[in-house]
């Protein structure tokens, strides 16, 4: 089971290996799986007892998009466009033409980033209040990856809710405003990206320092080394600078040997430790 809370107009990453239930959640969000227990709701919307309401407010890539391999690119954009009740095909075809799509072409002869930028025009031409994208860029190639980030920045500037999910940590990490990491069908951890960004961790070596005599803003955090006397410490720079916490942790008798901005990697890494 789990909790959680979307909040509108937000980027919202979803975090965590194969099989941790990322997929499951998109599609009991989408009404196609029912909740064994508790309940779904999408803009107001029951996702179980009145999905074709939460449809008529989202769109929804799939991790693999299954796409009419006889019809050409263009016959695809428009159905998907005509389907459903928020398309625009003047929008799906101009990220279509950003992407450098020929969709002239039938889809059975397109390679696989070609049938991948086909699907995203579709879903990203569509001017519903939701965007839920389940490993956009897989298959595609760094630049088209980046304009594929570019077009999902600017469908969320247009006031659109984007839930993202990704195994690529730096894409969540430059994209998102807030993100879950989800294991074993369960919320592990929630992560306030921004927060991150005010945030270092500083590794030292000497003993480790009782939590009731730290300051507010540093904190000690799980440490997976094998050195009796290494410790990570978490500083919070909006409590207190950068050199005032290493001047802290000094004084203390510790020996300060890395400093780095806490990122997403660390924090997704650290839900993992024993």
């Amino acid at each position: 089971s789990m909790s959680l809370t979307i909040p509108r107009g937000s980027i919202f990453g979803l975090l965590g290996p194969n099989g941790a239930g990322k997929t499951t959640l998109i599609r009991t969000t989408l009404g196609y799986l029912k909740p064994s227990g508790g309940s779904v709701a999408v803009m107001g919307f029951n996702a179980h007892t009145d999905s074709c309401s939460v449809r008529t407010v989202t769109s929804y890539l799939p991790a693999e998009a299954k796409l009419f391999r006889m019809m050409r690119g263009n016959e695809v954009l428009e159905l998907f466009a005509a389907l459903h009740p928020k398309g625009n095909l003047d929008r799906t075809r101009a990220i279509a033409q950003r992407l450098q799509l020929d969709y002239s072409r039938h889809v059975g002869l397109m390679s696989t980033g070609m049938r991948q930028k086909l699907a995203i025009a579709c879903v990203l031409g569509i001017d519903s209040e939701v965007v839920i994208l389940d490993e956009p860029t897989a298959n595609l190639d760094p630049q088209v990856r980046g304009e594929v980030l570019q077009l999902v920045r600017e469908t969320h500037q247009r006031g659109t809710t984007i839930i993202f999910s990704s195994h690529l940590l730096d894409e969540i990490d430059t994209l998102c405003d807030e993100a879950v990491v989800i294991h074993a069908g369960k919320v592990q951890r929630s992560i306030n990206i921004n927060r991150l960004r005010q945030q270092y961790v500083i590794e030292t070596l000497g003993q480790k320092l009782d939590a009731s005599i730290l300051p507010d803003g540093i904190a000690l955090q799980p440490n997976n080394s094998d050195h009796d006397t290494a410790q990570t410490y978490r500083l919070t720079i909006d409590r207190m600078s950068l050199e005032e916490g290493i001047r802290f942790l000094q004084r203390h008798a510790l020996s300060v040997k890395h400093v780095a901005p806490l990122d997403l990697r660390n924090e997704y890494a650290s839900c993992f430790l024993s």
